[in-house]
């Protein structure tokens, strides 16, 4: 019960402070979208941060780290940190230097200006939304999962659980209804805070949970290893950790390496570009690009060795958390912690999963409202009061189709943000051509857009709709069969076909490249 009141009184705060941000709301379009462009160097920072690390990066990783060894360090974590803050700065600065010139709010008008192309939006809409979807239910997932973890009672035995008249989850608050109160907390200082109750938000939630995931790792380590420092204890670990988790030498380097265009999904997702949007300048991005990959490893580092010393036999684990590698992270912050602390820690976990939340709900918001009705009713014909309140019934819409969705039988959290991130970096191409490239022709875009999600919903049909978790593209090539990550397939098709399209048809017209290429 007492973790149930900490986890209670840590939303209870959320609200409070949507509640102070709606208070600096000037009642604009603007400022409720983009907190007008007044976000400094480390609000920003930890708002993208918080952003980016979602359940996946916590939940996700140490469960996949469980079932496959650290090796899943290397694969995700390493090169994100590399990547992310190579697309703040080769995206993310241009991008935030173009929105300011003309007035963008999201990526979609961006690309129908550059390319000239009023249904392009029409076809990038769904898509985006689409794809942010997947990325929403891994949060709503993972949050519903955390709580009933940690406020259930022991196997077989709900009387020690916190609501013990749910029997049916040992006397933990069912996963149904742990989503629905997360969803509405979130929906609650996203409606009425709009991107600065966001980005409050999302800058508290960020301290949170890197302070409570240091503590978390530090208290596990000392409890498992049983030594006087926290050196010790890891060196103790890491000798019980098998042979078959301490590498990566069950998966092939074709398929590891392929792993590593996984992260070039942050250039194209939706609510990242609104983010860079708020920026006060471009010299906000600075920390940003240094801290952003110190700030991985501090994360990832600590979620991945606690997967990993779950699968060595140290701890043993009951049947369902063993079959659920879900809630590996969090039955181990209730099974190695006080009450107290596992409540506090359990707080930590959430405000990770909720950072992401609340950006995305937001950006699906901003862009129906801007990109679907502003555009094509006029967009002088509604007040800023009537485009937020279109805003925020839109967001409404979403919660309740994520959370619908969420009642669903679960996928793996990191199955599922693989398939989410993938979509999403098999269109990095078309973003960094719009950029880079003169060249990129209307036809182009269509071309890379369309075989983009062409061949990412077949794969995804072949790997039984995200069932098959180890699902790979695999190349016989001169008698060796080389396995790839479906991402890989994606990214150069996607490529191709931008390439060899915009090349055989018309060219863009010389006033757009003069806007978006200037000479001087």
């Amino acid at each position: 019960m007492i973790q149930l009141i900490i986890i209670a009184c840590y939303l209870g705060l959320l609200l409070l402070l949507g509640m102070m941000a709606s208070r600096f709301f000037s009642g604009s379009k603007a400022d409720y979208q983009l907190a007008s462009h007044s976000i400094g160097p480390f609000l920003l920072l930890m708002s993208v941060f918080g952003t980016t690390m979602t359940a996946f990066a916590l939940v996700g990783s140490s469960g996949e780290a469980f079932k496959e060894g650290v090796g899943v360090y290397g694969m995700l974590a390493s090169s994100s940190g590399i990547i992310h803050s190579l697309c703040f700065f080769l995206i993310g600065i241009k991008m935030w230097d173009l929105g300011r010139r003309n007035g963008y709010s999201t990526q979609i008008q961006f690309f129908r200006d550059r390319l000239d192309s009023d249904k392009l939006g029409l076809l990038l809409f769904p898509i985006l939304v689409g794809l942010v979807i997947p990325y929403l239910l891994i949060g709503v997932l993972s949050s519903g999962t955390v709580i009933q973890v940690i406020t259930s009672g022991a196997p077989g035995q709900p009387e020690t659980g916190a609501l013990p008249y749910f029997t049916g989850t040992n006397g933990g608050l069912p996963r149904q209804i742990g989503s629905l109160v997360v969803c509405g907390v979130v929906l609650c200082y996203v409606f009425f805070g709009g991107m600065r109750g966001t980005a409050w938000a999302n800058a508290f939630q960020t301290i949170v949970f890197m302070v409570l995931g240091v503590v978390t790792f530090s208290v596990i380590a000392s409890k498992l290893g049983g030594q006087e420092g926290l050196l010790d204890n890891l060196r103790v670990l890491g000798e019980k950790i098998p042979e078959s988790k301490a590498t990566r030498s069950e998966m092939s380097q074709s398929k590891f390496l392929t792993y590593l265009l996984v992260p070039l999904s942050v250039g194209m997702f939706p609510h990242l570009f609104q983010h860079w949007l708020t920026a006060k300048s471009a010299k906000s991005f600075r920390l940003s690009v240094v801290a952003h990959p110190i700030f991985i490893m501090i994360v990832w580092v600590p979620c991945v060795l606690i997967g990993v010393w779950a699968a060595s036999g140290i701890v043993r684990l009951p049947p369902p958390i063993a079959a659920n590698p879900n809630s590996v992270l969090i039955f181990l912050v209730k099974s190695q912690t006080t009450a107290v602390l596992g409540g506090f820690l359990t707080a930590g976990v959430l405000a990770a999963i909720m950072s992401s939340l609340d950006s995305q709900f937001l950006c699906l918001g901003t862009m129906f409202s801007t990109d679907i009705v502003s555009h094509y009713a006029g967009k002088d014909r509604y007040d800023d009061r009537t485009q937020v309140f279109i805003t925020r019934a839109f967001i409404i819409g979403i919660v309740a189709i994520t959370y619908g969705l969420s009642l669903f039988e679960p996928r793996s959290v990191f199955t599922l943000g693989i398939w989410c991130f993938s979509g999403f970096s098999a269109l990095f191409p078309l973003v960094f051509a719009a950029i880079y490239w003169r060249g990129l022709t209307k036809a182009g875009a269509y071309a890379c857009v369309l075989t983009a999600i062409g061949v990412w919903v077949y794969l995804f049909r072949e790997s039984g709709y995200g069932a098959n978790g180890s699902y790979t593209v695999d190349l016989p090539l001169g008698g060796v069969t080389y396995e790839t990550m479906p991402v890989a397939t994606m990214v150069l098709a996607s490529t191709v076909a931008l390439v060899v399209v915009s090349l055989v048809t018309p060219k863009p017209k010389a006033e757009t490249l003069a806007k978006f290429f200037p000479t001087t």
